[in-house]
């Protein structure tokens, strides 16, 4: 297992001392003047997710139990343990059985895995019921063992985003990165640039945001001079891109955790987040803080034109810090009263450091019984398991002007309906209703609850793995945006107001129908391409925005650009289509169509021909196949195009005869 930041910051944060103002101090500051207008980040409240938890036996490439243990080869346990707290895993589809005694109340002590689609859903669900606006994905040296994982886990990321209507961005932890001056660029380059593509990317004065955590610690781990760090930060900017830095505390005096001589590195990021866990862990120091940083960090953010999204953490449930919320709270007035352009919750999932908001066990009753850990009840206070989600949510408020500034916390630990942890019944009776080329519609029987049944989840089937496709508070729902000729599998599941899920039903398996002539078979599917320039990567030819396009690397044909249809598929047609802007000139480009049931191998479907795009008649341009054929992946090469030196397509459609 890694070092965490914690750990490694424990040296720096004993070298200065917070301020000494008291408790009691209610000087409000003046209002801040934000550099940006609110975007995805400025005036919203951002999560820090880790997404780095995997179980032996998830299908994950990293096959072990990556930072659930110290061992990863070896189950956790007591001795073999790499977390501080244990999770409420009650809504999570698949858990792994550790080797753990059983829980309190007698149920096996079982394990989520992020790499499980359902697990990440289940967070990102979390985080809309809670108006948790954005989510900033922890991105460490992607070139090791952990690279394929991780790659992994930022498409799962994605698709959660969209489908709940979060944002979420990159954020690259520099620690212990050797190379990391240029491998950090070629992994934005090649990979993770792609993600902007996504409705769901966060962008703040219209640009996609990155952040990079780690420039100017003063600590073995972030050997980086000024200049190297500069590089990065102006690189990425050049890009295209809004750069938040993950700082030191004392980034502006240049002392303690921060080295000295990196201020012109920390003045180049477009915001500032200064990382405060280990440095406070209760309600005075966290208003000493106030006083000793985040007062004068916001002054010097505004004299300088950047933003400030300063940390709020809910406290390390093992150091008995969260005293029920009233530190997390008091945090959240500091900075809402100091005028900060957006807040930084530390963290989502961060169950090593004891800091996650995500869902926790809030009694012993939940909690393995030769674990030692604490409940989220350590002080005497009951606390529901979302307590801390509910917390982020109303402080949200409070950062939107929702909520009037209060030092007093609004939100109540205690679970709202007793105490409530019975799951209902399964719903039984899962039938299918009726299908189309692309959805399906499924009914089931009402299920029983000893409350009441809230509504239920309706999960899509692969191997092991469950994907929840939407939720539904009657006994019927229609499945859409499935491909043609495909089979799928389903069941359901109930839930109730305290959260507690049932069993899954018995599952239902169903074939879509063949393609129509009007469906595009490629909307919203996998792309992949020979390359691209700035943010105009192949997905946005998939995403149904005409004015979005994919543009491939200049002077340098030939190009290609590929979809993924997901299945074998019969195809007849292809629809090219350009940004139907009359700025877009007339242009032909040379184009032929491979096609094959496996990535890696390819027949020409259509021989190489100019392809006229007239904005005049839409900039569209239409591909006929002599006869159709059955194909899953359809793929263009580009060899030429005279109206700029790159391959260019905004909207890449595929259909069926």
């Amino acid at each position: 297992m890694g070092v965490t930041r914690r750990v490694f910051l424990r040296a720096a944060i004993a070298t200065t001392a917070v301020g000494t103002v008291g408790a009691a101090e209610t000087v409000l500051a003046p209002a801040a003047s934000a550099a940006s207008a609110p975007g995805d980040v400025v005036g919203k409240i951002t999560v820090g997710y880790q997404g780095w938890f995997a179980c032996t036996g998830d299908g994950a490439p990293i096959n072990g139990w990556w930072h659930w243990t110290q061992n990863w080869s070896q189950p956790p346990s007591p001795t073999n343990t790499g977390i501080s707290c244990w999770p409420d895993v009650r809504e999570y589809t698949n858990t792994y059985q550790t080797s753990y005694a059983a829980l309190g109340n007698g149920r096996p002590a079982k394990l989520f895995s992020s790499y499980d689609q359902q697990t990440v859903n289940t967070h990102f669900l979390w985080m809309q019921q809670n108006n948790i606006d954005t989510a900033a994905l922890q991105r460490f040296n992607p070139t090791g063992g952990e690279g394929p994982t991780r790659d992994a886990m930022a498409t799962k990321v994605r698709a959660a985003a969209e489908s709940y209507g979060r944002k979420f961005y990159i954020m690259y932890d520099v620690s212990n990165w050797t190379n990391m001056q240029s491998e950090i660029k070629t992994d934005w380059t090649n990979k993770m640039s792609a993600h902007t593509a996504s409705s769901a990317y966060a962008k703040q004065n219209g640009k996609p945001v990155v952040c990079v955590w780690g420039f100017g610690f003063n600590d073995p781990n972030h050997p980086f001079t000024p200049d190297a760090c500069l590089d990065v930060v102006n690189w990425f900017k050049n890009q295209g891109c809004y750069v938040i830095g993950g700082v030191p505390r004392e980034w502006r005096t240049g002392t303690g955790g921060s080295q000295p001589g990196f201020l012109g590195v920390y003045h180049a990021f477009n915001m500032i987040s200064p990382w405060m866990v280990g440095a406070i862990g209760n309600v005075t120091e966290a208003d000493n803080a106030y006083t000793t940083y985040t007062v004068p960090d916001q002054a010097d953010c505004n004299a300088n034109g950047i933003d400030f999204q300063p940390c709020v953490l809910p406290g390390d449930v093992s150091g008995r810090q969260r005293a029920h919320g009233d530190f997390m709270w008091r945090q959240f007035y500091n900075m809402v009263r100091a005028g900060v352009q957006g807040i930084y919750i530390s963290m989502f999932d961060e169950f090593n450091e004891g800091n996650q908001i995500a869902k926790t066990a809030e009694t012993q009753a939940w909690v393995p019984t030769n674990s030692g850990f604490l409940a989220l009840d350590e002080d005497g206070t009951a606390c529901s398991s979302d307590y801390y989600l509910r917390l982020t949510g109303d402080g949200g408020r409070m950062l939107k002007g929702q909520l009037a500034l209060t030092p007093t916390r609004p939100t109540q630990p205690v679970v709202p309906n007793g105490g409530d942890t019975t799951p209902p019944a399964a719903p039984g009776g899962l039938t299918v209703t009726g299908h189309t080329s692309d959805s399906v519609s499924l009914s089931w029987n009402t299920a029983t609850d000893n409350v009441g049944v809230s509504g239920y989840r309706v999960l899509r089937v692969s191997g092991s793995t469950s994907t929840q496709v939407g939720t539904t508070g009657s006994t019927s729902f229609t499945v859409t945006g499935l491909g043609a000729s495909t089979a799928y599998t389903f069941d359901v599941v109930a839930y109730d107001a305290a959260g507690n899920v049932s069993q899954p039903s018995g599952q239902v398996a169903v074939t879509t129908d063949p393609p129509s002539g009007t469906t595009n078979l490629a909307l919203h599917q996998p792309t992949s391409e020979s390359s691209h320039t700035q943010t105009y990567a192949s997905g946005n030819a998939t995403d149904g925005d005409a004015n979005t396009y994919w543009e491939s690397a200049n002077n340098a044909f030939p190009q290609w650009i590929q979809v993924d249809l997901g299945a074998a598929t019969a195809v007849k047609r292809i629809v090219l289509k350009l940004p139907p802007d009359t700025a877009w000139a007339t242009r032909t480009q040379t184009i032929s169509v491979q096609g094959g049931t496996d990535a890696g191998t390819a027949t020409q479907l259509l021989a190489s021909a100019g392809c006229t795009f007239d904005p005049a008649t839409g900039n569209t341009a239409t591909l006929t196949l002599p006869s159709t054929v059955t194909t899953r992946y359809v793929r263009l090469d580009i060899t030429a195009n005279n109206g700029w030196p790159a391959g260019q397509v905004s909207e890449f459609q595929v259909f069926g005869a």
